[in-house]
């Protein structure tokens, strides 16, 4: 039994995990919690680690499962190949990316960093750069930004900002 890489069709990865899990196959679709923008509040949601990629453990030989219904399940588009031959993952891989998965379960990617350059999108300080400074319990965010020369701290709504660069 060896792990492979399985493409699949543009945001069908669960899809895809779903119906072959279905097929009795061995799959391992890898996330990350991931800070987002939904409905003008922060919240946190899992994110692919690899988008459009999940990975599949199949055995070879005449005992082992047919590979025939990969590519035709739904949220599949390929096996992913080097040529004729399916690219095949070390496990050393797989029990890193477990073993990471379960460790970033405690600390989400953030949205915006501490110390990260931020446009402000809205009025009345529209167009303005500030530093990014901390999201406070109501949802808000805290940007500094100078002011008549002089440092000052804003709380505006997390969808008013922009990264630079």
């Amino acid at each position: 039994m060896n792990w492979y890489l399985v493409h699949t069709k543009p945001r069908q990865e669960k899809c895809a995990l779903e119906n072959l899990q279905w097929q009795g196959y061995e799959c391992y679709f890898p996330t990350m919690p991931a800070e987002k923008l939904r409905l003008g509040k922060i919240s946190t949601a899992q994110q692919p680690l690899f988008p459009r990629y999940l990975f599949i453990r199949l055995g070879q030989g005449p005992s082992a499962q047919s590979w025939t219904p990969i590519r035709s399940t739904k949220g599949v588009s390929r096996l992913v190949t080097f040529g004729n031959t399916p690219a095949k993952v070390d496990d050393a891989l797989i029990d890193v990316l477990r073993s990471q998965e379960s460790a970033a379960q405690i600390e989400p990617e953030r949205l915006f960093k501490t110390g990260e350059r931020v446009r402000i999108l809205t009025a009345p300080f529209a167009d303005i750069e500030g530093i990014y400074q901390m999201t406070d319990a109501d949802q808000r965010v805290m940007v500094l930004i100078e002011l008549m020369s002089k440092p000052v701290k804003i709380m505006v709504s997390p969808s008013a900002l922009k990264k630079v660069g």
